[in-house]
């Protein structure tokens, strides 16, 4: 198919910037508390299998979806069912699920900021345990400081999706991505010369099976899940600027692998630190933002270092899944509306700015100040809830569905084996059925147990 389109300039273009975008703050903060919580190894293990079995097989098929169209989210939709079809809105649910997401995760990336500013400056130098722990609530509590790295951060974002995919994405998750991979294994072989390795080992890896509840499976399952960037149409947009040469399946396992890999070293990485200075591994949300800076102030100079590479290890990884983002609305508007990519970046990239001042400022209550009497949750936790709970679940529940039972048949095998000389239709009758039957059931009981629909702690 010859279009105007931009594409990628190579495969591993496209791997890397589909990586970058699903290895974030998801697998350096979130995946290592919640394995924390749920008991370490076997929580893995069944985390490995829902990417396996779950997570990859949408994820083929976004790429699928994008490159057969070589569309972004709304369009492929339009394309492949017609513009007066329903399924258009799974377009729009991803559309909607970026300028969400963003809007509150450049907060997220901007604490990261602000932790690598004050590890530089040697902040935390001299502070006892107590004040350091208390450093976040300050933090989030700030709408200045807040509304700063919120500033700098989507700056940061806009400037690169606005240069393009190849001069921009591509160019520039093919710094960070081996950037961040390079910075990985450098506090890795730090971390296994710590007392306290073999016992991360072993949390991590040994299957500690009485410490699972039933609800840390679907907490695998929605990780799985969320940790690919899926329902968002970030990969149906990207694999819209691949070439009909690529070998999706090949790219999509890669993508996947690369992903799992740095969550797991992530674990690798900050467990033997965390178990060598004796704190709980079990710490959840703060472990990132409280424990781990108590632990750098205690150990002194070489604490400030290691604080310096994490944090911007953090930053470096929230940009490469921002960029993917926002590049998801502004290649709507690139392809419905007809827009210069200059145009739609900065009006995009303007408004989630816009709409993200709230959530920069809800620690602070200025604005909306009744927001959490009304509705429970204070503006940043209300849009996580409505993206990470309904909207993400529910665009990979019916991009499952639609490529597994209503996609042209033909169509979904040419792409499913473009690019590739792996023909065996067993494969691809295993990828359907997964597709089919499994994935679907799988998010359905994700979103019945995060809404509160079914306690499967109590069922079983």
């Amino acid at each position: 198919m010859k279009t105007g389109r931009e594409q990628w300039g190579s495969r591993i273009g496209f791997i890397l910037a589909a990586a970058g975008s699903a290895i974030g703050l998801g697998n350096i903060w979130k995946f290592p508390y919640i394995t924390g919580e749920n008991g370490g190894g076997v929580f893995v293990l069944i985390y490995l299998g829902c990417i396996a079995l779950i997570g990859t097989p949408i994820l083929i098929a976004e790429i699928l979806i994008g490159r057969s169209t070589q569309k972004s989210s709304v369009s492929a939709f339009s394309d492949l069912a017609g513009k007066e079809s329903n399924w258009r809105m799974v377009g729009f649910l991803g559309v909607g699920a970026g300028f969400i997401i963003l809007s509150y995760y450049s907060v997220v990336a901007g604490w990261a900021m602000n932790y690598t500013f004050m590890s530089i400056t040697n902040f935390f130098e001299g502070k006892s345990a107590e004040q350091i722990g208390a450093t976040f609530g300050t933090l989030f509590t700030s709408a200045d400081i807040n509304l700063l790295w919120h500033t700098v951060f989507m700056v940061m974002t806009i400037g690169v999706v606005i240069a393009g995919v190849k001069r921009g994405i591509e160019k520039w998750n093919k710094i960070l991505m081996p950037l961040l991979l390079g910075i990985f294994l450098l506090l890795a072989i730090f971390s296994i010369f710590l007392p306290g390795w073999k016992a991360a080992v072993n949390f991590v890896f040994y299957p500690h099976l009485d410490k699972l509840k039933p609800s840390g499976v679907l907490e695998a399952l929605g990780h799985s899940f969320f940790t690919l960037s899926l329902g968002m149409g970030t990969m149906i947009t990207y694999g819209s600027y691949l070439n009909k040469k690529t070998n999706v399946v090949k790219s999509a396992v890669m993508v996947s692998a690369l992903d799992t890999g740095i969550a797991l070293l992530a674990c690798l990485v900050m467990f033997p630190i965390v178990f060598s200075f004796g704190h709980d591994p079990s710490a959840g949300p703060g472990l990132v933002f409280k424990t781990l800076p108590i632990i750098f102030g205690e150990i002194g100079n070489i604490g400030m270092l290691l604080s310096i590479i994490f944090f911007a290890l953090l930053v470096f990884a929230a940009l490469s899944s921002a960029v993917s983002m926002l590049e998801v609305t502004t290649a709507y508007l690139i392809d419905e509306k007809g827009w210069s990519r200059k145009k739609a970046t900065y009006i995009t990239g303007g408004a989630i700015y816009l709409f993200g001042i709230p959530s920069a400022t809800a620690g602070a209550n200025t604005i909306f100040p009744d927001w959490a009497g009304m509705y429970g949750k204070n503006f940043f936790d209300s849009f996580d809830y409505l993206a990470s709970n309904w909207m993400l679940p529910l665009g990979g529940l019916f991009v499952a569905i639609y490529a597994g039972w209503f996609m042209d048949p033909m169509l979904r095998q040419a792409e499913f084996k473009g690019g590739t000389k792996f023909t065996q239709s067993w494969f691809y009758s295993v990828w359907l059925f997964f597709l089919k039957f499994i994935a679907p059931l799988a998010v359905i009981l994700i979103i019945a147990q995060r809404v509160g629909v079914i306690d499967i702690d109590k069922w079983i």
